[in-house]
């Protein structure tokens, strides 16, 4: 058995010297922190030491692997929740009605004019259409109304179909009664230009401008 001697009272370090060990040790254990573990277990480089010795990276791959865990255990969870729903007896499953929703089709017309027409003018189109043959049509004025004539001509033939006054728009269907030319006659009568827009669509050979 040894005896130990006791240590002299100057021997012991004062408290100065504690206080200094024990802020140099906390200094140390900041920086540690701060420089090694966060970007070691955290991929978080604040200092921008922990990417030169390689730590961050280590980190980063930490929390990915953290991550996707988290992923395959929430994909886990689903996975067995659908599974005890599966397996429940005596389900039953409510059917909401669907209400359709009615679809507005806008006409697909084949052709187009614009017919700009200074006050008193006036400017025909006409439609080839063999007899029977029917076409559908929507014209509208622009800039004010307009007076309009639909008639038909060819081979000796003419027909009257309609006519207005003061008119800023129409639409409908035109029959051919005779093959021939079957169109519109439009006469500005206002004091300023207007333009008058003719769409038409179905059976005619072409549509031609003829005044």
């Amino acid at each position: 058995m040894y005896n130990t001697d006791m240590p002299k009272r100057a021997e012991l370090p004062t408290t100065k010297q504690l206080f200094r060990s024990t802020l140099i040790a906390l200094v140390t254990a900041i920086v540690l922190l701060v420089a090694v573990i966060l970007p070691a277990e955290y991929a978080i480089d604040p200092t921008g030491a922990g990417k030169v010795l390689g730590l961050t990276k280590m980190g980063e791959i930490k929390e990915q692997l953290a991550q996707e865990a988290a992923e395959d255990l929430a994909k886990s969870n689903k996975v067995a929740i659908a599974l005890s729903v599966e397996n429940k007896p005596f389900d039953v499953v409510k059917t909401v009605p669907v209400i359709a929703t009615p679809t507005v089709t806008e006409p697909v017309w084949r052709d187009k004019i614009m017919l700009t027409l200074k006050p008193g003018q006036g400017a025909e189109v006409k439609l080839v259409m063999q007899k029977g043959q029917v076409a559908q049509f929507e014209w509208t004025s622009k800039g004010g109304p307009v007076n309009y004539d639909a008639h038909g001509d060819g081979n000796g033939k003419s027909i009257s179909y309609e006519k207005g006054r003061g008119v800023p728009k129409d639409e409908g269907t035109l029959e051919a009664a005779f093959t021939g030319n079957h169109g519109w006659f439009f006469r500005n009568r206002n004091d300023k230009t207007i333009m008058v827009i003719l769409r038409t669509n179905g059976e005619y050979a072409e549509m031609k401008r003829v005044l």
